[in-house]
């Protein structure tokens, strides 16, 4: 009985050591996985691909699962101004991005000027599949100060 009470604490807190280790929804995570991958001249069709994993390096490194846009054949990843990982990339900080089962070192650049079109790609991307909360966000035009529009350099 001894025994089973043992295993069965050591499996809570191996269950609660996952949880705290990867990304869930909204709660960030530490490890990405996927096969370190190099980067691609041009990256495939993410048309279909609603979500990315993106690894943000720090002290306490972060690991979100995000949205990702496609403009011209060059990524882009928007982001909540406020929000931690976001800050944790400033003005631009190298990231893995998990797409697929590949994860692709990269630089997250930070897009002060021009971002307008991306953010519009981004939003005419999910707009049909998650109106509700893409409804939520706000106008393009009044968007500059609520978030941050990131290109992923290769």
């Amino acid at each position: 009985m001894k025994v089973v009470k043992l295993a069965a604490g050591l499996l809570v807190l191996l269950l609660a050591l996952l949880v705290l280790i990867t990304p869930l929804g909204p709660v960030p995570g530490f490890f990405i996985g996927g096969t370190p991958t190099e980067s691609p001249e041009t990256w495939p069709d993410t048309s279909a691909v609603h979500e990315i994993t993106l690894a943000v390096q720090g002290t306490l490194p972060r690991v979100v699962i995000i949205w990702v846009s496609e403009y011209q054949d060059e990524l882009y990843i928007v982001g909540s101004a406020d929000s931690g990982w976001v800050n944790m990339i400033g003005e631009a900080a190298p990231v893995e991005m998990r797409l697929g089962d590949n994860t692709y070192s990269l630089m997250a650049s930070l897009l002060e000027d021009g971002w307008q079109p991306m953010m519009t790609a981004y939003v005419e991307k999910y707009e049909p599949d998650y109106p509700d909360i893409v409804a939520g966000f706000p106008a393009v035009e009044d968007a500059q100060a609520a978030i941050k529009v990131f290109k992923l350099v290769r």
